[in-house]
């Protein structure tokens, strides 16, 4: 058995705060193999200044044999914002306070770190790292390293991905469970992984595959009593790629939660896709409260030029779904892709005003990411070198369109209303005025003013 200290590294708090379910994830997994581990996250500490402190004493107190570190993001892909959004910057600085309190070898994951790992490896000077689902491959390291193997420095999968059948159930940290539910109200929960649809500037693919993997109900039913019973958490947020899969099957996870009597509100990201009113209302039954809608683009066009396969017609329809339900719904659309052009900006524009009773986030520029589509776009258009490593935010604008034009166009269109946010920080500092009174989870209807008498969470000291 060896001691592993666990630590997620991300600080980002926008929109906001996000329960490092990756680390509990392979916490479990690790204690499935007999080892004894310690979760430390960083955000917990850092908002009073004392996470170096804090972390110091976890080593020298907890003595680890092995050290991993959980990379969530590596920028806001917000080509707008005016804070530091670079969440890569002091990674480097983290290793080195690691190595200068004990001799552990050190160990990087994560999804930022599975997009870009030699890049990121280097720039860590972590010993080693682990790309993609590291229930399997950390233990394989860990093995590796105990019986003084050679391995290579950077771990990768098997070829074939883990299937629902094998993941775990999360191994959530009661100090840490407290701390999110009083910061955001609410802890997340990952019912399958992957991605089937090919959205040309996603990393989801990348990261977890490109086919659902789906827990069957029952077990993730289970793991929400679990979390209900023992942590007293009633809100959650499903961080599924996609919740409303195609075939169904998340609505046998919100029948299931009926039956049983879950009694948690939810949220999760949709696809704006043909919904029966029937349908709308189970989810409503199981807890649903608020929906994030992967929109992405405003026209067909640029639907196109991004590889959605549906269009806007399908939005406009899925949003009155909703609006009709009484369901809120948060909206996000990147404007300059592929195909944009002064006329598809007009358009867009005009279309977004359609959307009633929704709350929309409209980014300028898409974040160009490796292996993606948007990435061979952008070299073969000249926007990207060949040896442009993309550690550091670049954006992809369509050479058709001038961009300060198009976000003067944007900001004119939506000044002042309620609702629309550019750029996105715009929303996040609304987001946090209402947090500051008290009020938890997805505050969309709260935007709206469509829940006036929604009750404030009160915090418990």
């Amino acid at each position: 058995m060896s001691k592993i200290l666990l630590i997620s590294a991300n600080t980002c708090t926008s929109p906001i705060p996000v329960y490092p379910l990756g680390m509990a994830l392979i916490a479990s997994a690790l204690k499935d193999r007999g080892h004894k581990t310690s979760q430390f996250d960083l955000l917990c500490n850092k908002e009073t200044n004392t996470e170096k402190d804090a972390l110091c004493r976890v080593l020298k107190g907890f003595r680890p044999d092995f050290v991993g570190i959980s990379v969530r993001n590596i920028d806001n892909v917000d080509s707008l914002a005016t804070k530091e959004n670079w969440y890569l910057a002091g990674l480097k600085d983290l290793v080195s306070q690691i190595k200068a309190v004990c001799q552990a070898p050190v160990i990087i994951g994560g999804p930022a770190f599975s997009i870009m790992p030699e890049n990121i490896l280097e720039l860590s000077e972590a010993d080693y790292g682990v790309v993609g689902e590291g229930e399997i491959t950390f233990n394989r390291l860990i093995d590796d390293l105990i019986k003084q193997k050679n391995p290579p420095r950077i771990i990768r999968p098997d070829k074939s991905p883990m299937e629902a059948q094998d993941f775990y159930s999360p191994l959530y940290d009661k100090s840490l469970l407290d701390y999110y539910v009083d910061k955001s109200g609410m802890i997340n929960y990952q019912t399958k992984r992957g991605c089937p649809y090919g959205c040309n500037y996603c990393s989801y693919p990348l990261i977890e595959g490109k086919r659902f993997r789906k827990q069957d109900p029952e077990f993730v039913v289970e793991n929400l009593i679990r979390l209900k019973k023992q942590f007293n958490v009633d809100t959650l947020f499903f961080t599924d790629s996609i919740f409303n899969d195609p075939q169904g099957d998340y609505l046998k996870i919100a029948e299931l939660m009926v039956q049983k009597n879950c009694a948690m509100k939810w949220a999760a990201y949709f696809r704006p896709q043909k919904t029966q009113k029937s349908e709308l209302e189970l989810l409503k039954a199981s807890g649903l409260y608020a929906m994030e809608v992967g929109s992405d683009a405003a026209c067909d066009t640029t639907l196109k030029g991004i590889n959605k396969n549906f269009t806007f017609e399908d939005i406009l329809a899925f949003n009155q779904a909703c609006s009709k339900a009484a369901i809120p719904c948060a909206h996000f659309f990147m404007f300059g892709g592929p195909g944009e052009t002064p006329e598809t900006v007009t358009q867009s524009l005009k279309n977004i005003e359609q959307l009633e009773k929704s709350v929309v986030f409209i980014f300028s520029g898409i974040r160009i990411l490796p292996n993606t589509g948007i990435a061979d776009i952008a070299k073969a258009q000249g926007v990207l070198g060949k040896n442009d490593t993309l550690l550091t935010p670049r954006y992809y604008v369509s050479p058709l369109v001038d961009k300060e034009k198009m976000n003067a166009a944007i900001e004119k269109a939506f000044h002042k209303q309620k609702g629309r946010f550019f750029p996105p920080e715009n929303g996040e500092m609304r987001m946090k005025a209402l947090q500051a009174f008290g009020f938890k989870g997805l505050l969309w209807d709260m935007i709206l003013n469509t829940s006036p008498k929604r009750k404030r969470k009160r915090r418990v000291s």
